[in-house]
């Protein structure tokens, strides 16, 4: 008895663990999470990251753990975005969404999109210009990060 109810809190922890590890959530409203990102992208003053992808991509896995695992690039992210990830799979393609943001998944996957914080489309990035050998380089992703940021674009700081 002690063998069996042992086997089965391995086996919950062990499910409790990949439900938090889950990056993409096929069962969340991509309209909502967008709509809800802007509207706090509007009051704390950043565009939106949109991370497009699935929990099945390797890819999309590995860039989250890159940017979230190191310092720099994480607090540069999260000082200058509002970042959702949407999903793409088997079981939700959120087609009409991806539709809307001018089918971005033509780069595959991972792709990026950076809207402004009124929701309008002002960049897609291609995932492969961020990688380096088998994963992804930090300058590189610090850069991107950096040029799409709501300064980069504000006119003020390009005098004439």
């Amino acid at each position: 008895m002690k063998k069996l109810i042992f086997f089965f809190l391995i086996v919950f922890s062990i499910e409790l663990h990949a439900q938090d590890s889950l990056i993409y959530h096929p069962e969340a409203n991509a309209a909502e999470q967008i709509k809800n990102a802007t509207l706090k992208a509007t009051s704390e003053n950043k565009h939106v990251l949109l991370m497009i992808g699935g929990n099945w991509c390797k890819w999309c896995r590995m860039f989250n753990k890159f940017v979230t695992t190191d310092m720099q690039l994480d607090s540069a992210m999260n000082k200058n975005f509002i970042v959702e990830h949407i999903n793409y799979s088997k079981e939700n393609k959120n087609e009409e969404v991806l539709k809307q943001l001018k089918f971005p998944q033509r780069f595959g996957y991972p792709v990026f999109v950076i809207l402004n914080s009124n929701g309008e489309l002002i960049h897609t990035q291609n995932s492969a210009y961020l990688e380096k050998g088998e994963g992804y380089d930090k300058g590189i992703v610090m850069d991107f990060f950096h040029q799409w940021r709501k300064d980069a674009l504000d006119e003020k700081n390009y005098k004439k």
